[in-house]
């Protein structure tokens, strides 16, 4: 796997640098702004950018502004942004093209090693990983409009672990049921949701949009 880092501290720079090699990453360039990732990503094409949301001069949005523009001039570019908070619209404006390859993780998430490297994985296999506390908002916020609310509390929970990421058999695990139970589930979901068939990834890149625009 081959990777460009945007983050602004040199410490943390430089830590992700060294804890990706040991992995059997590499990352081919390690940068400390916006511009710089851009650059980065139509000279490397790596398989994942790796993106601090709030880098210089503003502290605020150049990373997630950057990661959009890498994924304009280089589509299909699958980015795994870290964010300090739990800001929803960042994780809303990257799947907006709806073509997965994307993950919202809290960078407490990088010091549980294994955590932080299966989403790499799942960014670059084209999935969606969204941090479950950015999860938990999402239901906080929740519409009276909103068409989540026609789902099941099952579904909903279904749903949940599909925006972090899991797969059906992994759902499976983490909720006790078979997988064909999952796969019913997550086929009402779809139709609830008003998605029309299509590839099943793509339909869970969808509904996880959905979910956060709700």
């Amino acid at each position: 796997m081959r990777v460009v880092l945007a983050e602004d501290s040199v410490l943390l720079r430089e830590g992700l640098v060294r804890l990706l090699g040991e992995a059997g990453t590499e990352v081919v360039a390690a940068v400390a702004d916006g511009p710089s990732l851009v650059r980065a990503v139509v000279e490397h094409r790596p398989d994942v950018a790796v993106v601090d949301v709030r880098m210089p001069p503003t502290h605020t949005d150049e990373g997630l502004r950057a990661a959009v523009e890498a994924r304009r001039a280089v589509p299909r570019t699958a980015v795994l942004v870290l964010s300090q908070y739990v800001e929803v619209a960042y994780a809303d404006e990257l799947l907006a093209d709806g073509a997965g390859g994307v993950g919202y993780l809290l960078k407490d998430r990088v010091a549980q090693v294994d955590q932080f490297l299966t989403a790499l994985d799942d960014v670059v296999a084209g999935g969606t990983v969204l941090d479950p506390q950015v999860v938990a908002q999402l239901f906080a916020r929740r519409r009276r409009d909103d068409p989540v609310r026609s789902l099941s509390p099952r579904e909903r929970e279904v749903l949940g672990l599909i925006a972090e990421g899991h797969s059906n058999a992994a759902i499976a695990r983490e909720l006790v049921v078979t997988q064909g139970a999952v796969e019913k589930h997550t086929q009402h979901i779809f139709a609830k949701l008003g998605l029309s068939q299509d590839d099943d990834q793509h339909r869970r890149v969808m509904a996880t949009l959905a979910y956060l625009r709700s």
